[in-house]
Parts: structure tokens; sequence; C-alpha cells
């Protein structure tokens, strides 16, 4: 049976972070650590209420986040009852979920030189394929989903001190993205917003070489007849459900705003948008994804 009174510093917070192998759990788990939580890596589930009792109690941690992903074992199956217990301790259990693309996680087995822990006898690929099966239900249920494809460990980092501020003050946060419809929808997003319907700036002679975060360029598209309603209704749209979020326990919110390239439109209206929600009492942070791909 668990005994809340136990968790680290008397805190009730209980952070599950898995997702697939090569996607940056390590380092997420040392970002972590440096905020001030108490970190345990590579447990079985089987395992998670022993620690969630077990677990020194430093005065300063933050809460218990605890890695868990393939090299455990196909042991998945035991996680939910384990999770379930640990909420029915009165411990708020959140889970977060490190994504990548197949290219980009075989591309980084491949020059660390080591298997993947499911691959066996197979292609990496082989246990990738393996892996996102295995992870399926984590990933669908999952507080927040990060995808690492284009991200580089600092990026990372930053992504996750957004994430996990002092939990006291912020109760939502949002990361605003931009992105190039040419390159792909990011599969981290919870709302994907079209910015097309607005002139492209690519096609003003002395705007094509700039990017949305010129005053130039934001002046051109933010004064659009249609820019600042839709930039009003997503605001709105967002303040609506802030409420239904934290009641549901969803901290976190990822919006993406795209259009052609990544380069003019979408920049200047998540820039815009981001500066909204600060004034809603939002927590944001901005990426601009593809923002010098061309």
């Amino acid at each position: 049976m668990l005994d809340q009174a136990v968790m680290p510093g008397g805190h009730d917070e209980f952070l599950l972070v898995t997702g697939m192998s090569g996607a940056g759990k390590s380092t997420v788990a040392r970002a972590l650590e440096d905020l001030g939580w108490f970190v345990i890596d590579n447990l079985p589930p089987v395992l998670l209420a022993d620690a969630v009792n077990a677990a020194p109690p430093p005065v300063s941690a933050a809460g218990l986040a605890v890695v868990v992903d393939a090299r455990g074992g196909n042991v998945f199956e035991q996680l939910k009852q384990s999770l379930d217990g640990i909420e029915a301790a009165g411990v708020n259990v959140r889970t977060l979920y490190l994504e990548a693309s197949d290219e980009a996680l075989v591309r980084r087995f491949e020059s660390s030189r080591r298997p993947h822990p499911l691959q066996g006898t197979g292609r990496v690929l082989d246990g990738l394929v393996e892996e996102r099966e295995l992870l399926s239900t984590l990933r669908s249920d999952a507080d927040l989903v990060i995808d690492t494809t284009s991200l580089n460990v600092h990026e990372l980092r930053r992504r996750v001190e957004a994430a996990f501020p002092d939990e006291q003050h912020v109760p939502l946060r949002a990361t605003i993205m931009s992105f190039g419809f040419k390159y792909g929808i990011p599969v981290d997003a919870d709302y994907v917003f079209d910015v097309r319907f607005i002139p492209n700036p690519y096609w003003v002679p002395e705007l094509r070489e700039l990017t949305g975060l010129d005053a130039a360029v934001n002046d051109y598209v933010v004064s659009r007849d249609d820019a600042p309603a839709f930039l009003d209704q997503v605001a709105q749209l967002l303040d609506g459900a802030a409420s239904g979020f934290l009641r549901e326990g969803k901290r976190y919110v990822t919006v993406a705003i795209g259009c052609t390239g990544g380069k003019h439109r979408s920049v200047a209206m998540a820039e815009n948008l981001s500066a909204r929600l600060v004034k809603q009492g939002v927590e944001t942070l901005v990426m601009h994804r593809d923002l010098g791909r061309e």
C-alpha cells in the first residue's frame, strides 16, 4: 500500500517519462534533475509503487520522475495497474511521451553504433516497429507528447524547462509552433491551424528574403483583413478550453500554425498568438520548426 507522506519532499507529483528508444529520455531525465525532480531511470513498471514509497525525500524535490522504456522488457501490461494504484493513493500522475520519426531514430542508433533493445537479430527498424506497437496506448494517453525529430539536446531541454517550471504559478502552458506544410504536420500538436489564407509575403520582392521575425513581414501579415480576427478566435478557443484541460489533468497544449514553408506567415502569427496568450496568463514557449530550412 502506498504511503503518500513519503513522496519526495512531501510533494504529490509523479511523472512517468516514456517513449521511443533514442528519442531523448536521458536528456529529459538530466533536465528534470536540474529542475529539482528526483529521477529514477530504467525502472520496471511493476516496481513503480515501491519507488514511490522508497524514494528518499529531499526537501527541495519538485516530485518523483521515473523513466520507463523498452529496456524493461515486455512488461507494459503491468504499467496501468501500477499507475492506477499510485493515483488511488492521492498522487498526481502525469505522463511525458517522447516521439521521433523512424528515420531520425535509425540515424541516431546508427551514429551511436548501438542496437535497438527490441531488434533482436533483425534491423533497428524492426525494433522500432515493435516498440511503437508496444507503446501505442501510452502515447495516446500521454499528458504531453514531445516530438524530438528536429530538436537538438539544447532545444529539448528548453521544452522540458518550459513544461515543468514552478507548479504553483502558471496552471496552463502552451507551446506555439510555426511550421511549413511542405515539411509535414507536427505529430505532437494538439491543435493545427492553417494560415495560408493570408497573402504570402514570398511574392513581395522586398519581403521574400526576410522572415516572420522581421518587423516588415510581421506588419504585412497582421495587417491583412482576416489576420486579427483569426488571432482573436484562436486565443478565445484556447482560453475557453483551458479550464477543461486543467479539470482533466492536462496542463500542456501544443498549438501548431502552418503556412507553405514555415518562414513568413506562420512565424509572424505564432509570435502574435503567443503575445496574446501571455496577456491571458498562459505561459508560452514559441518554436519555429522549419525556419531556416529554405
